[in-house]
């Protein structure tokens, strides 16, 4: 055991509106106040709007899973990611956000996933085998974990690996999309009218625009091998040609281009996150790497063997409490309510913060530790059932939280099972969030072979 892993340092408890508005589009996790890690609610003051931040795991429960309907998700943080996501399922509410999940939801259901168990394989694969051509080397491993998990993506989405010329101009068109976005932009403080320009820099937009024209063409592709019938049982075809039980429609091409937006989104930069933090934690504490190792000497290419991985996903598991890829989530309330003996305003944002939800003094015993042991503990059970949400919760959970959880668990197992992750000479790599929680220098670490 080294010590606790970096966690970013709080802003003083008091800061202008203009101070915390600079730091929070910056990052939003130093821009917290550390009150925040043991408080039930808070409340934060705008000349707009009232933004409350909720703790209180009966408070979470309201909003995620006993009323959903009552608190949508809020626009503020869709205008940041609207010229990239369009009318996604991630940014839609109401009867849209029902018929979109009616169609998404079949091809994440019951044997998808083994369905899906080769094309993972063989992207961790090809991960090791570039990993250990480095062999020796200190490598930038969030830089490795994007790359594995694009590839991850374009072989379960479109069957076609990332060296794919389409694909490889898509995953670097969304690296340079990743530099210049801020996780909010000025719609997210300022009630802006719809016709009000909302600021986005130019490298933004034309990355933006460079994706959806990239994704429309693989999109347009696979519908013309669809209705040729000869397209692939991948995930695109999955969606593409599954029906509205309701109305009966499919999604059209400009609809898919949107959905396959937020599957990039969400499956590739969240799943870069967890994967190149949990190296790291395991390179921080390489006793529980020794352990992950040992378990995968047995693991080969059978979807039945991923039950047998427990300290493995268990690792995984830890890495997404201490460093949840998407750390806030915001709703808005339609009617008046009443928070913890509080009154609430219709139009208040409310804000659910896996990232303070799964470090919370009171929630957790040793919440900055890394201790995998605790999820086979009574209390670490305990805690996860009233404060583990790194895919959120009831309706409105991510579709694909199986799906990530299997990626994860086969990318370290191969990866730790011929090689080995240590600390280098580089600084201690300090959690921002931007997209997601990623590194603010990037996480550097040595790679040797076993």
């Amino acid at each position: 055991m080294t010590g606790l892993p970096p966690k970013p340092v709080s802003r003083a408890d008091r800061v202008s509106l203009w101070r915390y508005g600079k730091l929070f589009r910056r990052d939003i996790l130093s821009a917290q106040p550390e009150r925040l890690y043991r408080a039930w609610m808070a409340e934060f003051r705008t000349p707009f709007f009232r933004s409350y931040l909720a703790n209180d795991p009966a408070l979470v429960r309201l909003l995620l899973r006993d009323r959903p309907q009552d608190f949508p998700k809020s626009d503020r943080v869709g205008e940041g990611l609207r010229p990239l996501l369009g009318r996604s399922v991630f940014l839609t509410n109401g009867a849209t956000w029902e018929r979109q999940r009616r169609i998404i939801d079949p091809a994440f259901e019951g044997g998808r996933l083994r369905d899906s168990f080769d094309a993972v394989w063989m992207a961790a694969d090809t991960a090791t085998q570039r990993l250990a051509a480095r062999a020796g080397q200190s490598v930038e491993i969030e830089a490795e974990a994007s790359h594995a998990a694009a590839d991850v993506i374009f072989r379960t989405l479109f069957s076609v690996p990332i060296e794919d010329e389409i694909a490889g101009r898509t995953y670097q068109a969304f690296r340079r999309y990743q530099r210049s976005q801020p996780i909010l932009n000025l719609a997210a403080f300022l009630p802006l009218p719809r016709w009000f320009p909302r600021g986005f820099r130019r490298a933004t937009r034309d990355s933006a625009t460079e994706i959806r024209s990239l994704i429309r063409s693989m999109t347009a592709a696979r519908q013309a091998e669809i209705d040729a019938g000869r397209a692939p049982a991948d995930l695109a075809t999955k969606i593409m040609t599954t029906a509205d039980p309701q109305t009966g429609n499919t999604f059209d091409v400009d609809e898919m281009v949107d959905q396959v937006a937020i599957f990039f989104l969400a499956g590739h930069e969240t799943s870069a996150s967890a994967l190149a933090w949990a190296l790291y934690l395991l390179a921080l504490f390489p006793d529980w790497q020794d352990r992950v190792a040992q378990e995968a000497q047995t693991f080969d290419k059978d979807f039945a063997a991923l039950s047998r991985l427990k300290d493995t996903r268990d690792v995984f598991r830890e890495t997404l409490r201490l460093y949840p890829p998407v750390p806030m989530m915001v709703r808005e309330t339609t009617q008046p309510e009443t928070f913890r003996d509080r009154a609430v305003r219709v139009g208040s944002q409310v804000v659910i913060s896996p990232w303070h939800l799964q470090r919370h003094n009171r929630l957790w015993d040793n919440p900055d530790g890394f201790d995998p042991a605790r999820w086979q503990s009574d209390a670490g059970r305990e805690s996860a059932r009233e404060a583990y949400l790194p895919f959120s919760a009831g309706r409105r959970v991510c579709p694909g939280a199986g799906f990530a959880m299997m990626e994860g668990v086969v990318m370290l197992a191969l990866i730790l099972r011929d090689l080995r992750v240590e600390l280098c000479d580089a600084p201690a790599p300090v959690p921002v969030a931007h997209l997601t929680v990623r590194a603010q220098n990037g996480i550097w670490l040595r790679v040797v072979r076993r």
